[in-house]
Order: C-alpha cells, then sequence, then structure tokens
C-alpha cells in the first residue's frame, strides 16, 4: 500500500511538472544540436561511466553502490529547469535536454543501471540475489514517467485553461505529499537512518560534484555559451531523485540504504544548484553572462 500511495504521488508530479513542456521545446534540439547533445552525453554517459568507476574504488555496500548507479542513470528533474532559470542560463536548452532525457530514459535507464551493475562485482551478485529484472524497470519507467508526461502534454494541447489552473495546487499537493512520505519512512527507523546519514551524505556530495564538475568540463570543451554551459552543468548535476525513489519502492521494497542515497540526492542538489543559481547571479552584477 505504501508503495502504491508514493507510485501515484511520484506520477503526480511528473504529470504537474510536464504540463511545462511543449512541442516546440523538441524543435528546439532540431536548432541547438550540439548544445543539446552535451547535456545528455553528460548526463546518460559521462555521470553514469564516473558513477561506476567510484563504486568500483569504494569499499561500499551493495545496496548503497546500486542506489548511486540508479540516481546516475535517472534523467534530469523538472527542478533542474528552475534552477537554470534562477541562474541565468539558458532555460529553453534546459527544458529541451529534459525533454528530451526524459523520453530517452525509457531506454537508457534500464540499460544503463543494468550495464553498470553488471560491470561491478559486489553489485553483480547483489543484483542476482534480489533478481533485479530490467524489464521490471522499463515497466515503473513507464507509470512513472511516460504515462504521466503523454497525459500532461496531452492536456496542455487541449485544454490549456484547465492545465493553467491546476498546475499550481497540484504541484504543492504533490510535492507535500513526496516530502511527508520521505519523514515518515524516515522516522520509522530513525536510528539506522543517522548512521546512513554519516555514510551517505558525503557520497552524495561527492557525485553531486562529478555532475557538476563534467556537465562543466564538457561544455566548456564544446565552447557553448555561458547561457547555454549554465543550462547544461545544472542538467548534468540534478538528477530526477523522486524518479528513482519510486523506483526503488516499485523494485526493491524501499531498502533503506537506496532510499537514504536517493531521498538525501533529493534535498543536497537543492543546495548545490541554489547556490549556483545565487553564484551566477552575483557575478552577472559584476559582468553580464556572454550571449
Amino acid at each position: 500500500m505504501q508503495q502504491a500511495v508514493l507510485m501515484m504521488v511520484l506520477a503526480t508530479m511528473v504529470y504537474t511538472v510536464s504540463l511545462d513542456l511543449r512541442v516546440a521545446d523538441f524543435r528546439y534540439v532540431a536548432t541547438h544540436p550540439v548544445a543539446v547533445g552535451v547535456g545528455l552525453v553528460s548526463q546518460f554517459v559521462l555521470l553514469p561511466g564516473a558513477t561506476l568507476l567510484a563504486t568500483l574504488v569504494l569499499d561500499l555496500p551493495p545496496a548503497t553502490e546500486a542506489a548511486m548507479m540508479l540516481v546516475a542513470a535517472c534523467p534530469g528533474g523538472a527542478l533542474s529547469n528552475v534552477i537554470t532559470h534562477l541562474g541565468r542560463g539558458n532555460l529553453a536548452l534546459s527544458l529541451s535536454i529534459s525533454a528530451v532525457s526524459n523520453v530517452l530514459a525509457l531506454l537508457l535507464t534500464p540499460l544503463n543501471f543494468t550495464l553498470m551493475i553488471a560491470a561491478n562485482p559486489q553489485t553483480a551478485a547483489w543484483a542476482r540475489s534480489i533478481s533485479v529484472d530490467p524489464a521490471d524497470l522499463v515497466q515503473s519507467l513507464v507509470l512513472l514517467l511516460a504515462l504521466p508526461m503523454s497525459a500532461a502534454m496531452l492536456t496542455t494541447r487541449n485544454l490549456p485553461g484547465f492545465a493553467l489552473r491546476i498546475r499550481i495546487p497540484l504541484a504543492r499537493f504533490a510535492g507535500f505529499a513526496l516530502l511527508a512520505f520521505i519523514v515518515l519512512a524516515v522516522a520509522a527507523q530513525w536510528k539506522l537512518f543517522l548512521v546512513e546519514l554519516t555514510r551517505t551524505l558525503p557520497l552524495v556530495i561527492l557525485q553531486n560534484g562529478l555532475g557538476l564538475g563534467l556537465g562543466y568540463g564538457a561544455s566548456v570543451l564544446a565552447k557553448i555559451s555561458v547561457p547555454d554551459r549554465r543550462a547544461v552543468i545544472v542538467e548534468s548535476g540534478m538528477q530526477n531523485s523522486g524518479l528513482a525513489l519510486g523506483i526503488i519502492a516499485a523494485q526493491f521494497g524501499s531498502d533503506l540504504a537506496m532510499v537514504a542515497v536517493a531521498g538525501l540526492w533529493g534535498i543536497w542538489h537543492i543546495v548545490s544548484g541554489g547556490s549556483l543559481a545565487l553564484l551566477w547571479r552575483r557575478l552577472d552584477k559584476k559582468e553580464p553572462a556572454n550571449a
């Protein structure tokens, strides 16, 4: 019952944020392929690759390593669009990367997650012991991502007035419900969570830093503009931890070690992303960003 409620809450969140998506977001890709490509490569190739290397070097519990892999395999979340806008990055690019990455995630998230788990001997043995099935991951992604996103875009197209009225109330409800779920889950196992907190938060900070740093490095090498670079950095370092929580609930029985990773990601990337946005705004006061 608890897992079903979480799945419904997360599907509602995806539906709500997808009300802002437009077909034009996908058309933008055709006219700005380099910037969009850099963002997608950072998200689906560089961060998963760096995460796999980190788990091979670090001696961590298999469930923790698997959760790090799952977060790295997830697409960017809608919060990245807000942070990009606040940081005066290219919002159109951010929306386009989010739109395309969420479609590609139906294939690439289970593929990346399965490949990473299989490449690490510890997580490979753990995955066999609990019978991780990529087909089940695809099913979760369809329920949590594809269906609500498609329904939202149809709503916006056919009932724009209704979509405008429900967007804010739905976003508030879904956000409160997700927070309540995390609080209740943590409260039920508070002592164990404290142990996970001291062990997991540094890992989350490290992995988030890898995502942001790889996005920066890739965008500099591609020589894209400053606003585009900011969008790529944010998209690379802000994964959809809510989607990861939903998959953990559906496929892994809300394993505490995995919930700790995804839940702390959801908190920390707000801190790191918000801090970057404030830094960029301060820099812009001294010198306007290059167009």
